[in-house]
């Protein structure tokens, strides 16, 4: 399938330039049994945690991620994206980016990746209840910064 007719580009890094009318999104730490969430906006540049969705299988991940974007209503979404600490690609990576081009081809939505080295780790060092959620909201507010 060919985007080239779509007016929406697929996943895009977060170097790109954000449409200023973007101005709420969600942002997903994607992992294969737990995915977290987190909401945020650009005008106030911080992001808020939401349930970790609990779910292995496309299937019932997707049925959740469609509940939260019907909730929440983002301009667009961001992913986080796992390297090795030297920039290096690994197989979370792949699974990472196919994550961000499934959201874009089933909610017809910009998807912006965000290289999400260090942020569980992030997470976790901060004393961190739901590590994934909070990973989502380092991955958000790291992505948010970087906006003009």
């Amino acid at each position: 399938m060919s985007d080239v007719m779509s007016d929406v580009p697929a996943s895009v890094p977060a170097s790109v330039p954000v449409p200023t009318h973007f101005q709420s999104f969600l942002a997903f730490d994607f992992g294969a049994k737990r995915t977290g969430v987190a909401s945020g906006n650009r005008l106030l540049r911080t992001a808020t945690p939401q349930a970790t969705i609990k779910a292995e299988g496309a299937d019932a991940r997707f049925a959740q991620v469609e509940a939260r974007i019907k909730e929440w209503q983002p301009d667009a979404l961001v992913v986080g994206v796992p390297y090795h600490p030297d920039g290096a690609p690994h197989e979370n990576t792949r699974r990472a980016q196919k994550f961000a081009r499934q959201l874009r081809g089933r909610f017809n939505l910009q998807v912006f990746e965000v290289d999400e080295r260090y942020s569980t780790t992030e997470a976790l060092s901060s004393g961190a209840r739901d590590a994934d959620a909070a990973s989502a909201c380092i991955i958000l507010e790291q992505f948010l910064r970087s906006l003009l």
